[in-house]
């Protein structure tokens, strides 16, 4: 087998698209810069990752615990912590056409002789802040006094309700509350497919701590974050985990890694992990006037935790996922090489010949069988060849073929995804191979 080269972020988008991963928004009327669909394998990709990061952080674990906090709050909230303020990103704007860009990249607009939008000869604005999150108005009237804000995180929710979890559960420190949700930043260059979006969804845990022990939880937490990229099946090494600058940093922060992966387009952020210290529940016990301090059982002090904040992208790790996993060395298939936990489909059965009843309705009985325990997929279109290399390319682990053999010696053709080695397996066994295989 030939060696797996660089994989063109072109091959992804075109990939996503034909096999209905990803979808643009609203294209029949032209699209929406930068927003994008879940199509039918997508969700269930970005569903399976999410399905395996709450069992795995929540579920596995008995100092963390769930929330799901409303996308709108209010607006104090963001006061509070610092957004209204401090959340925002330099903008210049094309003098020509008006275009709008970051000023931050690695290499800054302002430097630029041409305008990427209009082609002139740059002509810039001077650097200004723009405020990232979406603005919107609450009730019938559009005055100041009912602006609110869609959340551009998920954390504030978490520390709004701390009180709430404090008071209605037993958790003592040191303890995280997690939460998966949507969050929306009015990006002023979005871009590189569903790298950077406005509208993304985020995993992400707060974890309560005793300042003194920072460094101990910051580093469990480097770990636990490194060994969630092994077990989704990117190459560690391509992974690089960057200490950011004080200059760089939130804030909030104290001290920020970033895990940058190796993207087609260049090496950027996949996922980070924040020392928060205590700003987030010290600034709104002030704002709210409600005491958020934690009491020791054992001693009755009063204090307010120190916080570590693991940030898990989940599009990033769709699509880092996706490239991990797509190859095109062979020139007769491209596989989908997805951990079976990933994959949207674990199992495929086809009946050999679609216009043979006795091979359809043997293979639909096996089929309504698997689906019970596993996502399956059914095809009886075209030639066999075709079908197996459509599922090589959505990435399912297994594909069954019910032939003529099967109706004498009660067994089916099992096809592995990766190696293309076929067996044969009778039908009471295929539970059996299948729980051990996947």
């Amino acid at each position: 087998m030939a060696e797996k080269e660089e994989v063109k972020i072109e091959k992804i988008v075109s990939l996503a698209k034909r096999r209905g991963f990803i979808f643009p928004n609203s294209e029949i009327y032209g699209g929406l810069a930068n927003s994008y669909d879940y199509g039918p394998l997508g969700v269930e990709l970005k569903n399976n990752i999410k399905s395996l990061w709450w069992e795995r952080f929540v579920h596995r674990r008995d100092d963390i615990i769930g929330l799901d906090s409303a996308l709108i709050m209010n607006p104090k909230v963001w006061e509070s912590s610092g957004h209204l303020k401090e959340f925002s990103d330099p903008l210049v704007e094309c003098l020509h056409c008006h275009s709008r860009f970051r000023a931050d990249d690695e290499a800054p607009i302002e430097n630029y002789k041409i305008c990427p939008n209009c082609g002139k000869e740059a002509s810039w604005t001077k650097p200004r802040q723009f405020n990232l999150m979406f603005k919107t108005f609450m009730g019938p009237a559009e005055e100041s006094a009912n602006i609110v804000y869609f959340r551009p995180e998920t954390a504030q929710g978490m520390f709004a309700d701390f009180r709430n979890v404090l008071d209605s559960t037993r958790v003592t420190l040191p303890f995280g509350i997690a939460q998966i949700g949507r969050a929306f930043r009015n990006e002023i260059t979005p871009g590189n497919f569903i790298f950077r979006l406005r509208e993304f969804e985020m995993m992400e845990i707060e974890y309560f701590i005793r300042e003194n022990e920072w460094e101990k939880w910051f580093d469990h937490w480097q770990r636990e974050m490194m060994e969630w990229i092994k077990k989704l099946g990117i190459n560690p090494k391509k992974v690089h985990e960057v200490e950011v600058s004080e200059a760089d940093r939130a804030h909030y922060s104290k001290r920020t890694i970033d895990f940058e992966y190796e993207f087609p387009f260049g090496q950027k952020e996949l996922y980070g992990l924040a020392y928060r210290t205590d700003f987030d529940l010290k600034n709104h016990e002030k704002f709210s006037g409600q005491n958020l301090k934690y009491r020791d059982p054992d001693t009755n002090e009063e204090f307010w935790p120190h916080v570590i904040e693991p940030t898990w992208g989940v599009d990033r790790t769709v699509l880092a996922v996706l490239v991990e996993a797509y190859d095109d060395t062979d020139p007769e298939r491209i596989v989908l090489r997805l951990r079976s936990e990933l994959a949207p489909y674990k199992v495929a059965v086809f009946p050999l010949l679609a216009n043979k009843p006795e091979l359809v309705d043997l293979a639909r009985q096996i089929y309504n069988e698997l689906r019970s325990r596993y996502m399956a997929a059914w095809d009886e279109r075209g030639n066999i060849g075709k079908r197996y290399y459509a599922q090589d390319e959505i990435g399912t682990p297994y594909c069954l073929t019910v032939d003529f053999e099967s109706l004498k010696d009660g067994a089916v053709t099992v096809r592995d995804r990766d190696t293309t080695e076929q067996k044969r397996v009778k039908i009471e066994e295929l539970t059996d191979y299948l729980e051990e295989n996947l």
